[in-house]
Parts: C-alpha cells; structure tokens; sequence
C-alpha cells in the first residue's frame, strides 16, 4: 500500500513538473513573439493603397519600386506589409542571376522564416509581364508564395503562363541591381550558390559562413505617391 502511494505521489509530482515546464516555454514563447514583432503574422494585414513606392537602400546604392495594387492585389498587399514592418531590412540578394534575375527575401532570423514559411499566398491572375524590371513573389508551384521577390533582369515573359504575377516595376536603380554581387551563381542543383532550406534553417550563420560577399539590403521605406 506504501508503494502505491508514493508512486501516485510521484507520478502527480511529475504532471505538476511538466506542466510548469509547458507554462514556462509558453512565456518563453510569448516573450519572444513580443520581443519580435515578425513573428506577429497577424499584424500584418493593413490594406494598401492603390499606388505606392518603396525606396531600397542597399549596400550598393538606392532603387525605387513603385507597386500598383490593380496588377496584383494579393502580392502587392503582402509585400507592402512586409515593408511596412521592415520586415525585409538587413535582408540579403541570396539569388543574383545575370540576364535573369536577382533574388530576396530570406531573413538572418531562423525563427522568422519558420513561421512565414506556412503563410502561403493565393495566386493572383497575371495581368502585366514578366518584363525587364518587373517584380513578383517567387514560388515553388500554384498558391505558394510567401516572403521571396525577385526583380526581371531582362524580359523574361515566359514566367507569366507558369503564374508569376508582376505586381510593380522598378523606376529607379536600375543600375544599382545590375551592380549586386552575383559571383556565387544559383544554388543547388543547378549550381554552388546559396542553398535555401539551409539558408531558411540557419539564417545569418550560414550566409556569414558560406557567402559574406552577398549585397544586403539596409533599409526599406514606404513612400506614399
């Protein structure tokens, strides 16, 4: 009878153990989240306005974005979301193709890429072209986007029948995208450069480690037209 009881008393012991255990990495949790607000996913949802910009500053100079929501209202809502809570400053151009395309939108934080790597987005219908200049959300197949954008190096149109939705151009620095550093090439398979699942994984680490030469982005701001 001894040994029953205490076995009981121990086995509530533990519940109360684990529980305390569950309530500390929730506040740890919490905690994080309200030291980070990229992980307050539903924060943002703010509905943008018909037309605006957004001015880049990067490691190599300033270029201008200028968004119009009727092309795309879905990406342009996200995206001017995203740059609205700086979500991609200090980001790096980790995709630099020449006569193809240049790449972001993977962030130093490991965290923050787990969380938005769920936030897909439903496709909107591709109304403008993949034209040189243009910008869109990369994806990996239909209602898959999430964080990545990529700028048109040249007129690369024959993204729009595979669902890439344009939705704003660049106007200004054109030059300065031409100008980042694209020696690293694609990543695997087709090549040796940035490899996203681990970049996802492993944030700033990896890319100081493997690719300290990438362009980044300092600061992104809403200019409002």
């Amino acid at each position: 009878m001894k040994r029953y009881s205490f076995g009981v008393s121990g086995l509530m012991l533990s519940i109360v153990f684990l529980i305390a255990c569950g309530e500390e990495r929730m506040d740890e949790s919490s905690n994080l989240r309200i030291q980070n607000p990229l992980l307050r996913v539903d924060k943002f949802n703010d509905e943008p306005p018909e037309n605006f910009s957004v001015s880049f500053q990067t490691t190599q100079g300033d270029f201008v974005i200028k968004v119009h929501k009727e092309w795309a209202p879905l990406g342009a809502a996200r995206f001017y979301n995203l740059v609205k809570h700086g979500w991609y400053d200090g980001v790096r151009f980790h995709r630099v193709l020449k006569n193809f395309m240049v790449g972001w939108g993977i962030h130093d934080d490991p965290y923050v890429n787990a969380v938005w790597k769920n936030e897909l987005l439903i496709d909107d219908p591709v109304i403008k072209s993949n034209t040189k200049g243009a910008v869109s959300f990369a994806k990996g197949g239909a209602n898959s986007r999430t964080v990545q954008v990529f700028i048109n190096y040249k007129d690369n149109s024959s993204l729009d029948n595979r669902g890439f939705a344009p939705f704003g151009e660049v106007v200004e620095g054109m030059d300065v995208i031409g100008s980042l550093y694209s020696e690293y090439g694609d990543g695997p398979p087709r090549g040796e450069g940035v490899y996203q699942a681990m970049a996802m994984a492993k944030g700033a680490e990896y890319f100081q480690e493997e690719f300290p030469n990438l362009d980044r982005i300092v600061r992104v701001s809403l200019v409002h037209d």
